[in-house]
């Protein structure tokens, strides 16, 4: 977590004030009696959402349903790449982010394992994982998925578990045109850096034995620890480097 001093927390008339308590303590950032001058986490009606510089952002599964319903999700990038014919696959998300990648895994049968170390950007993915439980269209699919907050790397070799696949998607650098990025980002990476410690994250992926490491990176971006993939799955704005272990 970065510049700890610029997290404000807030509570609205209608927001969870016990909740939005255990999270002041757990992440030492007092309650404010108005919202800050630049980021915020915000307890409303709606749950917890990261407001600053003009933006908002709550994440929503039920904003992916359209993906995951009527045929649609076998259609994914992610999802071909992952397809498999054992019974109950286990994967690994090493870098969590907002869950909405897991989010397919899981709707596509996967049990899976979110590691997320910044603890701003777990509160927020645990939040909506909590709403997502609560509403019985996506309630069989987040029961796929178990957060876990903390460094991968670390936390990856205690697993005691051979999965399926490890999934990694480290913050990508920022782009220059940041017009272009979706407001989630641009919020986002005001939080979280980009990777700094590519192969050991890699070879931490590598160390569970999966079948294959799925790599999430931008089209035209450098390799991750520079590790030549077995092949590679090209989108319009991103890519998937597949090792084959």
């Amino acid at each position: 977590m970065n510049d700890w001093d610029k997290i404000t927390m807030y509570i609205s008339k209608d927001g969870d004030r016990e909740a939005a308590e255990q999270l002041s303590r757990r992440l030492g950032v007092p309650i404010a009696d108005s919202m800050g001058e630049e980021l915020t986490l915000v307890f409303d009606g709606t749950g917890l959402s990261l407001v600053g510089y003009g933006m908002r952002y709550q994440g929503d599964f039920s904003r992916m349903l359209n993906r995951v319903t009527k045929g649609r999700l076998r259609h994914e990038m992610l999802v071909k790449i992952a397809k498999t014919k054992t019974e109950h696959p286990t994967a690994v998300d090493a870098a969590a982010g907002m869950g909405e990648d897991s989010f397919l895994l899981a709707a596509a049968g996967y049990e899976v394992i979110l590691f997320e170390q910044d603890a701003v950007i777990a509160a927020l993915l645990r939040d909506v994982l909590r709403r997502a439980r609560e509403d019985e269209r996506l309630r069989e699919i987040v029961g796929r998925m178990r957060l876990t907050e903390g460094n991968s790397i670390a936390l990856m070799p205690r697993l005691g578990i051979t999965p399926e696949i490890v999934y990694l998607d480290p913050m990508f650098p920022p782009r220059k045109k940041s017009g272009l990025i979706q407001k989630k980002l641009q919020l986002i990476q005001k939080l979280e850096q980009p990777c700094a410690n590519e192969r050991e994250l890699y070879d931490a992926a590598a160390a569970l034995h999966p079948k294959k490491i799925i790599i999430k990176r931008p089209l035209n971006g450098a390799l991750l620890a520079e590790k030549k993939p077995s092949y590679t799955v090209k989108g319009k704005a991103i890519r998937y480097d597949v090792v084959v272990l």
